[in-house]
């Protein structure tokens, strides 16, 4: 066995010895818990040493019941390799609480770089999934519990990244969804003849499944929080769907039909809705979504929410109260990591 396989087949042993996973809603204490969400980091070896001091920030906050990474768990010009997947995953285990992370286009998508190794960028996507979630339905970390996986569902066996679980009367999800345009950018280095207007069968037809079991997941979510009466949702994922974009816009494209369902599930729940995502590296709390007016026009979808996480280079991470009695239900905390502060 390799150093690297026997690295992955420790991690996978040490979940199993673990007693029962835990619940992310297992006491009434976890009414007024928290979540640590971040993404984008760490961004090469460099900044592995300030991803472990926002480690060691996140494990020494109390509250924290489980860490939400939004992809990305590479820089866009590191190599794709193993190695690099697997010590990253290792890194992640220093959570003391259960970790959940969606996968990113550097991750998958982007390996057809060449300084990424010139990857077929789906082979990348079976390994990442081998390697970061090594027990489908359960979280990894030193704390994991048990998730829905989508791919206990008949037909997306593939999906394991998309997760759903109950926390503090809430009903929380990931959702696949990346950067790249969600995969319609080409993968021009990997193949040249590979274009917008000339795109590979296999790309557009990862993206069209992808997509396809996206929007079925959106309302898999949305079911499960209206038959539990929730108090509020949470999906998490990578990309930033440029919001600010017209629906035609060719970088828009990847986007439209996933913003839409969140739109009408969101508009339909009444509820709080929080998405969370990275991908722009841009610590940001808005209401970006739109709903249609019946007399034309639009407006703001005020019981819709977006926060994007920090990324690389600021190395630190966004704390997500949850309290159902409240009527906002989430509160959105960024901690500022002192010791990655850049030097004025």
């Amino acid at each position: 066995m390799t150093p690297h396989l026997r690295l992955l087949a420790l991690a996978v042993a040490a979940l199993a010895t673990l007693a029962s996973p835990a619940r992310a809603d297992s006491d009434e204490a976890a009414m007024r818990a928290s979540f640590a969400l971040l993404g984008d980091v760490p961004y090469g070896v460099a900044e592995e040493p300030k991803f472990d001091r926002g480690i060691d920030s996140i494990n020494g906050t109390p509250s924290v019941r489980f860490v939400v990474h939004t992809g990305d768990v590479k820089q866009g010009s590191e190599r794709c390799d193993d190695a690099v997947f697997l010590k990253r995953f290792a890194q992640y285990q220093k959570f003391q609480t259960a970790f959940i992370v969606t996968p990113g286009d550097n991750d998958w998508t982007d390996c057809h770089r060449s300084n990424n190794g010139r990857y077929l960028p789906t082979e990348r996507l079976a390994r990442f999934r081998q390697v970061f979630y090594p027990q489908a339905g359960y979280t990894t970390g030193q704390r994991p519990f048990q998730v829905q996986t989508q791919a206990a569902v008949p037909g997306y066996g593939d999906y394991v990244e998309n997760a759903l679980w109950r926390f503090a009367g809430t009903t929380m999800a990931t959702l696949h969804v990346v950067g790249s345009n969600n995969n319609l950018d080409p993968w021009n280095q990997l193949d040249a003849a590979d274009s917008y207007d000339t795109p590979r069968a296999d790309r557009l037809a990862e993206f069209a499944a992808r997509q396809a079991a996206a929007l079925a997941w959106i309302d898999t979510v949305f079911d499960r929080a209206e038959a539990d009466r929730s108090a509020g949702v949470m999906i998490a994922m990578q990309a930033n769907p440029a919001f600010e974009l017209p629906a035609a816009d060719r970088q828009r494209q990847g986007f439209n039909q996933v913003l839409d369902r969140l739109g009408r599930r969101a508009q339909a729940f009444g509820k709080p809705v929080l998405l969370a995502h990275g991908d722009s590296h841009y610590f940001r709390l808005d209401k970006p979504l739109q709903r249609p007016l019946p007399s034309g026009g639009s407006a703001m979808l005020e019981n819709f929410t977006r926060v994007e996480n920090f990324g690389s280079p600021s190395v630190h991470w966004v704390e997500v109260s949850v309290d159902p009695r409240d009527p906002n239900v989430f509160q959105v905390k960024p901690h500022i990591v002192p010791a990655n502060v850049f030097p004025r």
